[in-house]
């Protein structure tokens, strides 16, 4: 069985996203239903929401809104990795209230839409340091290029958990980058972060990749940061630029083959379950 630390929801009735506006065939609604029908047939029996940069004044509003949807009979949802704004002063009261809310799990504020100095300022580190030895995690989301910038946050706070996301966004399409390979190894050395195997797919391409496409990266991540240390994710909708939900479940099953049991189980749902004591 599958955990899948990275779901979105899109709902554009109820939420607003700024950014959708320029992402192509991502603008549309992507709705828990839609999702729920093949992950379940997939084998996924868990899932942890992840926040789709919403509108500012919209970020507790997704919260409640997926919360919403886990209460439903039979939902995936077991919680959710909120939006965030460590550069804003209003962040301290909002973490706060987010750690009222045992449904919140960790934040993430994507680097790679905003300016790099975002993550440079002042304000932004020493709120971020508040995060330190609270039971909430930290999503990392950046382009190969800016990993110098994720390395600076997690050498300045060692009490974080951080996750890497998407196994550090490499361009697969263009193949195999050995300055991609060089920030996984010496972001692995930081025993606080764990990477996340997702999103991949989205980044191949579409029309020719196969699971030996995507095995140097994947085995690259995990031998870098061994089977204690690797989550899996779906990163839907996102994945269906590469093709589908199930494709990326197959591929990930067929570079599994030849791991052991626990292994697999690991990388599938027993690392996920530890990470967010769930």
């Amino acid at each position: 069985m599958l955990f899948d630390s990275h779901l979105h929801i899109v709902d554009r009735k109820r939420l607003a996203y700024p950014w959708l506006a320029g992402a192509g065939a991502l603008n549309r609604d992507s709705l828990y239903e839609d999702y729920a029908r093949e992950a379940k047939r997939l084998g996924i029996a868990d899932t942890l929401h992840m926040e789709v940069d919403v509108a500012e004044d919209d970020i507790e509003r997704e919260t409640d809104y997926v919360k919403g949807l886990s209460r439903e009979p039979g939902s995936l949802l077991r919680g959710a990795i909120a939006a965030c704004r460590p550069e804003s002063t209003n962040f301290p009261a909002y973490l706060e209230r987010v750690l009222a809310d045992p449904f919140v799990k960790g934040f993430r504020r994507v680097l790679h839409v905003v300016p790099d100095d975002v993550s440079e300022g002042a304000l932004f580190r020493e709120n971020l340091k508040r995060l330190g030895g609270t039971r909430l995690t930290f999503d990392l989301c950046v382009l190969p290029h800016q990993m110098s910038k994720a390395l600076a946050l997690i050498d300045l706070n060692p009490n974080i958990r951080f996750i890497l996301d998407h196994c550090g966004v490499p361009a697969v399409k263009d193949g195999f980058s050995e300055s991609w390979a060089a920030g996984i190894t010496e972001t692995a050395k930081r025993p606080n972060v764990t990477v996340k195997i997702s999103g991949v797919v989205a980044y191949a391409d579409p029309d020719s990749w196969t699971p030996e496409t995507l095995r140097p990266f994947i085995e690259h991540c995990i031998a870098s940061f061994g089977w204690d240390r690797v989550i899996w994710g779906s990163d839907w909708p996102v994945c269906t630029l590469g093709g589908s939900l199930s494709a990326w479940i197959a591929a990930t099953h067929a570079l599994m083959q030849g791991v052991s049991t626990d292994e697999r189980s690991r990388l599938y749902h027993l690392n996920a379950k530890r990470l967010w004591s769930l």
